[in-house]
């Protein structure tokens, strides 16, 4: 951060307990966030922190997560993946109670990519070599479309007309969805959904995204022109992007404003976190 001119950062753990069974997952999750609340009390100008929750256990989970935002001083949470080791998705109303709670505290929840499920990743992504099968389905393609399809099949559940303040973060651009808001309006319109507004207005109106280490100027364009700016964070996806010099290069040298680098930089973090 020092050597990069960072000046404060959002941290959370890379791997979660979240599919461990809930007497195992409850403990573990207290422990990792009062860590992550030491790691802020210590240097309080520099960090902040999305909790980790155990997801294993809705009820726990959201008790955890009023625990981390009430009492540890964090700013979120972040789920990796699906929420159980199921088919299941945080769609499911046993997750409502979750949801309730990052409402009603006015915290966002961070829709991170996780491991698909072993089915998945044999009928969709096997035939190549070990190597190319990881790739494919996870960093390159595979778990970027589940995080996508969760974040859409959020919207189509309802959730944000019941919990009208329930604000997600989706990495990587969105993980895909920004690119088909057209087509999803145009394949599932209200009269299809029964919902209140089209699956492009929840998006722009419950969704910030981040680059998440994809340093890309024509997605950020795109990104830009399709929700607007004021929906984009900055991530970085270190450690997994080692080199956070060109990070900064790529936002520093980005071809819009200042005042434009500066709300994606930070001023939308600080209103969204309250930082």
């Amino acid at each position: 951060m020092d050597a990069n001119g960072i000046t404060m950062q959002i941290i959370s753990y890379s791997n979660q307990p979240q599919l461990l069974p809930g007497k195992e997952a409850i403990p573990l999750t207290q422990d990792a966030n009062d860590r992550l609340a030491a790691a802020i009390k210590a240097y309080p100008d520099r960090f902040g922190a999305f909790a980790t929750l155990p997801w294993s256990a809705p009820e726990a989970a959201a008790d955890e997560l009023e625990r981390a935002i009430t009492g540890l001083g964090l700013n979120g949470a972040l789920i990796t993946g699906r929420p159980s080791a199921e088919a299941i998705f945080l769609d499911d109303k046993r997750y409502w109670p979750v949801l309730e709670t990052a409402a009603r505290l006015n915290v966002p929840i961070y829709i991170h990519p996780g491991f698909p499920g072993l089915n998945i990743q044999k009928d969709y992504y096997s035939g190549f070599s070990p190597l190319v099968e990881t790739a494919f389905s996870l960093y390159g393609w595979g778990w970027h479309a589940e995080a996508g399809i969760q974040v859409i099949r959020m919207i189509l559940s309802g959730i944000f007309d019941k919990y009208p303040n329930l604000q997600l973060i989706a990495g990587h651009w969105g993980e895909m969805v920004p690119f088909f808001l057209e087509r999803l309006d145009m394949s599932m319109p209200k009269s299809l959904t029964k919902l209140e507004k089209n699956i492009s207005e929840y998006f722009r109106a419950h969704v910030y995204v981040t680059p998440s280490g994809m340093f890309s100027y024509p997605q950020l364009k795109y990104v830009m022109d399709t929700i607007g700016i004021e929906r984009i964070l900055y991530s970085v996806d270190y450690p997994y992007i080692e080199d956070n010099g060109k990070a900064v290069a790529f936002l520093k040298n980005a071809p819009i404003s200042q005042d434009e680098k500066e709300m994606i930089a930070y001023k939308t973090a600080e209103r969204l976190l309250k930082q």
